[in-house]
């Protein structure tokens, strides 16, 4: 353990001292391939030392693609006890990950309870918390003063957050450069940034004072996740100007960051045709130095409102297959409103189809393990054995109840091609 980023982070050290074993077993890595991906960058372990209960997390190659479900409240629904009924939702549905994204309520409370009630890495966006006191005492974003920001990111860093999206890499030149786009700047950290920085005339806080940050987050093991303020949110923006610029930017800082002893992940990419994700995707990770690389879809068409979470599926799979380390499930509601316990599990069921649909294709021995076992059980027609292979066994059995007696499916019935030629 005589990386740099080891010698400067004793957090992740004392962390990997009592977890590692473990960690690598989850992964069926070895300890040193795990340790070897760590000190390299291509891998970080998730878990911060004040979150109380937590069960550290591997992201990144060689491990397993991981999912993270998307969570909090709104001003339009606001109400801690349903955020915290979709936590428990998204852990049964198999997140590895949750994210508080409140902007609603009591932030702190809510944030707390989550951290409490999570036993697996929980993330947040610090500048929600900021803008909703500003933005609830109808106060203009310019207002927001850097020091309150660095506090907040302090506040939540000693709470126990394992990993928080900061948009680090967003510069005055990068805002002005998405001017142009036909959806404009979709993040809504990124927007409220770019609208300081133009009110301002400053340069982004997070980029200009970046090793203030870094010392906030070591102690604490506190993972970036450097955050894609420039993402397209059309595909008619995707590969700009404005979105590589960035790109650049935040392999720069995660470099920087882990010399420093901090821990990175890189964000992005947002919304791109089909044609462009396996480029974006490789271009992206040679940019970052193949530090994990944390995927919004990529959405590969616009024009499914309803259907979003299967959007995102389609250019995830691909994504995997070209070197996505962490999928943010999109789902249902995705662009029309708050999602319900419904729309987190079907969102963490289709980012888990697409991560193993990518899997597959990399020959990952996991996967080819649960496709075997589903292929084995279905020649012998072994329910139980296709319930246990299946990513989802809750949906096998209730589609099956009506019929759970018989050894064959309803569709086929005396047709069963398999039971013809046995």
């Amino acid at each position: 353990m005589s990386s740099s980023l080891l010698l400067h982070n004793q957090a992740l050290h004392d962390i990997l001292r009592g977890h590692l074993t473990e960690v690598a077993q989850d992964e069926a890595l070895t300890p040193e391939v795990a340790m070897e991906a760590i000190e390299a960058g291509s891998m970080v372990l998730l878990g911060n030392p004040a979150h109380t209960g937590v069960r550290p997390l591997l992201v990144g190659q060689p491990a397993r693609v991981k999912v993270n479900a998307n969570l909090g409240t709104s001003p339009l629904s606001n109400c801690m006890q349903t955020e915290l009924h979709k936590l428990a939702t998204a852990l049964a549905a198999g997140a590895d990950t949750v994210m508080d994204l409140s902007i609603a309520g009591d932030l702190d409370a809510i944030r707390t309870a989550m951290l409490a009630a999570c036993p697996r890495p929980l993330g947040t966006v610090p500048i929600y918390a900021v803008g909703q006191r500003l933005l609830d005492a109808d106060r203009p974003i310019s207002e927001m003063l850097p020091d309150d920001l660095f506090a907040e990111i302090a506040k939540q860093a000693a709470q126990g957050v394992d990993f928080i999206t900061v948009h680090c890499g967003l510069s005055r030149r990068g805002a002005e450069l998405a001017t142009g786009r036909t959806l404009g700047i979709v993040s809504r950290g990124g927007s409220m940034l770019a609208r300081w920085m133009r009110e301002t005339g400053r340069e982004n806080p997070l980029l200009e004072d970046f090793d203030r940050l870094l010392d906030i987050c070591r102690p604490h093991n506190l993972t970036l996740s450097l955050g894609d303020g420039l993402r397209p949110g059309a595909g008619s923006d995707a590969g700009d100007a404005a979105q590589w610029e960035e790109v650049v930017n935040l392999g720069q800082l995660a470099a920087h960051a882990r010399s420093r002893g901090v821990q990175c992940m890189i964000e992005g990419p947002g919304h791109l045709p089909l044609q462009q994700v396996r480029a974006q995707i490789m271009g992206i990770k040679q940019l970052v130095g193949q530090a994990p690389l944390y995927v919004l879809g990529p959405l590969c068409c616009d024009s499914a409102p309803g259907h979003d979470h299967l959007a995102g599926a389609i250019g995830a799979a691909l994504a995997v297959e070209a070197g996505a380390d962490f999928l943010c499930y999109l789902t249902p509601a995705e662009h029309l409103t708050l999602p319900d316990a419904a729309d987190v599990h079907a969102g963490v069921m289709a980012s888990r189809l697409a991560a193993h649909v990518g899997e597959i294709a990399l020959k990952r021995p996991w996967a080819l393990a649960r496709e075997a076992a589903m292929n084995k059980a279905r020649m012998a027609l072994d329910w139980e054995g296709m319930a246990a292979a299946a990513l989802d066994p809750a949906r096998l059995h209730a589609r099956r109840e009506p019929h759970k007696g018989e050894e064959v499916c309803a569709m086929c019935g005396k047709f069963c091609a398999v039971k013809m030629l046995r």
